[in-house]
Order: C-alpha cells, then sequence, then structure tokens
C-alpha cells in the first residue's frame, strides 16, 4: 500500500464511514456507533497524513473531501432515504468528475 493515491482513497473511504456513523451516534449518547466513528475519523486523518507527506496538500484534502461528500450523499439516499433528486446527483457526479481532474493533474 506505498501508493499516496491508495492511501488517499482508503482515507477517502474512512471519512465516509465516520460521516455515516455520526448519523448513529445519536449526538454520541451511543457507545458502539460513538467509538466506531472516533476510530474512523482518526484512521482517516492518519492515512490523509500519510498521502499528504506525497501528494500536494490542497489536491490531497480536496480529494479526500470530495470522496466523503460522494461518498456520504450516496448512503445518505441508500439508508437514509434522503432526496435523490436531479439535481443532487448532478452535482455529486461533478464532484466525481472534480475528483477525477484533481487525480489526472497532481504532480507525483
Amino acid at each position: 500500500m506505498s501508493s499516496p493515491w491508495v492511501i488517499l482513497f482508503l482515507a477517502g473511504l474512512l471519512e465516509v464511514c465516520w460521516a455515516i456513523g455520526l448519523k448513529y451516534t445519536e449526538g454520541f449518547t451511543r457507545l458502539l456507533p460513538s467509538v466506531f466513528t472516533l476510530v474512523t475519523l482518526a484512521g482517516s486523518m492518519y492515512l490523509l497524513s500519510k498521502a499528504a507527506q506525497t501528494l500536494p496538500i490542497g489536491t490531497a484534502y480536496a480529494v479526500w473531501v470530495g470522496i466523503g461528500a460522494v461518498g456520504a450523499g450516496i448512503l445518505g439516499i441508500l439508508l437514509f432515504k434522503e432526496p435523490a433528486t436531479l439535481t443532487r446527483v448532478g452535482f455529486m457526479i461533478l464532484l466525481v468528475v472534480s475528483i477525477l481532474g484533481l487525480k489526472f493533474t497532481a504532480p507525483s
């Protein structure tokens, strides 16, 4: 797992986990969801910091946030029945295009 892009992708997946976990913590009043959320948050930050050792921080942070936003948006629709409007899905697609653009134009 030496590729900073693989590390960054995993950090983004963990960001999705802690973002969704927040919904289940009920304000950090439920122990197991709270522990899950805090552990995935710490893991996500750690992996982001490792990826940022090689990748430009602006690119790494933007891609990390983008993965988290798209993942949380999709899971919000699937798990919490949040609206899947054409506009919302369209903007998620724009985020994916932006993430790919940053990946393919970044040095490294």
